[in-house]
Order: structure tokens, then C-alpha cells, then sequence
């Protein structure tokens, strides 16, 4: 097992080398691998997004991004909209 990083009040200690050298990232222990996952689950292929590159006018751009995060959603909406979708 090795030594223990918790001393006789419970407190963590320093990390040192051998710690380091014996450790192993999350995603390879089982029991932790699925506790790690972050962000949303994976959707489905067909109903993922797909990445493009465009180029639009300044005013445009600047319209879409003046109400703040989110500009990609709001633009994707009225493409929608405008596509009839």
C-alpha cells in the first residue's frame, strides 16, 4: 500500500516524489473512471452539431454578440428560423 499522505489528526500531508511516482490517472481505476466524466453525456451521432467556418459581416457579428454568451446559440436559432426549420 505504502505510506500514509494522512497524519494522527486527519490532516493531508505534502505530496512528495514516491506519491507522485506511484500514482495513476483516474480514467485507469475502475471505480473512479466513471465518477471523473465532465460536461454533458455524448449525443447521439446524428444529432450532434457539426463545426463550420464562416465569415459574416462585422455589423452582423457584432449584432449577435452584443447580448452577450451564448451568440452561437442565438445565431443557430435564426438559421433555423430563417431555413424554415
Amino acid at each position: 500500500m505504502g505510506k500514509s499522505y494522512i497524519d494522527e489528526n486527519g490532516d493531508a500531508l505534502e505530496l512528495d516524489a514516491e506519491w507522485f511516482a506511484r500514482s495513476k490517472p483516474s480514467s485507469e481505476i475502475p471505480e473512479l473512471a466513471d465518477l471523473v466524466r465532465r460536461g454533458r453525456p455524448p449525443l447521439a451521432e446524428d444529432a450532434r452539431k457539426q463545426r463550420v467556418t464562416m465569415y459574416l459581416d462585422r455589423d452582423v457579428l457584432e449584432r449577435l454578440k452584443a447580448d452577450g454568451k451564448g451568440w452561437q446559440t442565438r445565431a443557430n436559432a435564426l438559421l433555423r428560423k430563417a431555413a424554415g426549420l
